[in-house]
C-alpha cells in the first residue's frame, strides 16, 4: 500500500523514534505525518485531521489512552502499544487491528502493519463502513458547520454547500447562493466526516456536491472536466484527477 499515513501517540520519546524508525525499515514509503505525545494532544491533533493507521501508546502522560475514544468517534484502524497486557479486552472492544507489548519487536509490527493492508485490500471497501458494520454503528456525517466571520459565528447547513476548495494555503466553503468563507478543517478531514455518497474528492483541492455539478466533459488521459454551479475560480481547478477519475465515474454510475 503505497503513501499510507500514519500517526504515533506515544509519550516517552525514545520509544515514538523507535517506532519511526521501524516503520521506515518496514515500508519507507509509509509516511509518519504526526507524533503526539498526550491524551490532548491528540485530541485536537484528531479533531481536524485523519490518518491511515494509529500506533496509540496506552498509558500516555496526562492518562488512558481510551479517554480519546470518549471525546471523538474515532473510524481509523489502531495498533496499541504497550508494556502492560491488563488493557487487551478494552483494546479490542475498539478499533484495534493488534495490541503490541513493549518492547516491540519489528517483525511484530511487520505483521500488524501487513494485517491492516491485506484487510483494506481484502474488503475493497471504506474502512471505516467495515468497522461501522463490524461494530453495528451507523455513521453519522455531518450536518453543518460552524464559521467564524469577525466577531460573530454563522451556521452553515453542508445541504447549503456546492464545494469545498483550497486556496492560499486556506479551504474554503463555497454555498449554492455563491457565499464564500473559510473553514478550519483540511481537505484530508473534511473527507472522514462529508457523506460520501454527495460529497467527493476530485482532486487535491476541490471536493464537490454532486447537486453542484451541472456539465461534465470528457478530458485527456481519462480524466472528466467538471463545470460548477456556482464556477469554480479557476476553470482548470476542477478536473478530476488521474488517480480518482475511475472513482467518479462509479459514484456518479451508483
Amino acid at each position: 500500500m503505497n503513501n499510507m499515513k500514519v500517526i504515533i501517540i506515544e509519550d516517552e520519546k525514545y520509544a515514538a523514534e523507535r517506532l519511526e524508525k521501524m516503520i521506515q525499515e518496514i515500508n519507507p514509503e509509509i509516511q509518519i505525518i504526526a507524533k503526539l505525545v498526550s491524551v490532548q494532544d491528540s485530541i485536537l491533533w484528531l479533531k481536524k485531521n485523519t490518518a491511515d493507521l494509529i500506533l496509540l501508546d496506552i498509558q500516555l502522560s496526562d492518562g488512558i489512552s481510551f479517554s480519546i475514544f470518549d471525546e471523538l468517534i474515532i473510524k481509523t484502524p489502531i495498533i496499541f502499544t504497550t508494556a502492560y497486557d491488563q488493557y487487551a479486552i478494552k483494546a479490542f472492544e475498539l478499533n484495534s487491528i493488534s495490541y503490541l507489548l513493549k518492547p516491540i519487536r519489528k517483525e511484530y509490527l511487520a505483521e500488524s502493519i501487513k494485517k491492516y493492508e491485506n484487510l483494506k485490500s481484502a474488503f475493497n471497501i471504506d474502512f471505516e463502513s467495515l468497522l461501522a458494520g463490524i461494530q453495528g454503528k451507523i455513521i453519522e456525517y455531518k450536518k453543518r458547520f460552524l464559521i467564524q466571520i469577525g466577531d460573530k459565528l454563522k451556521k452553515i447547513e453542508t445541504s447549503d454547500i456546492a464545494y469545498f476548495y483550497a486556496f492560499d494555503k486556506n479551504i474554503f466553503i463555497r454555498t449554492f447562493n455563491n457565499k464564500d468563507c473559510a473553514s478550519d478543517y483540511t481537505l484530508d478531514a473534511l473527507e472522514s466526516v462529508l457523506n460520501p455518497e454527495i460529497f467527493f474528492r476530485i482532486n487535491r483541492k476541490y471536493i464537490v456536491n454532486m447537486q453542484a455539478i451541472s456539465e461534465m466533459i470528457a478530458y485527456s488521459r481519462g480524466r472528466v472536466k467538471l463545470n460548477l454551479k456556482p464556477p469554480a475560480n479557476e476553470e482548470l481547478d476542477t478536473i478530476v484527477s488521474i488517480d480518482r477519475a475511475s472513482n467518479f465515474k462509479k459514484w456518479m454510475n451508483q
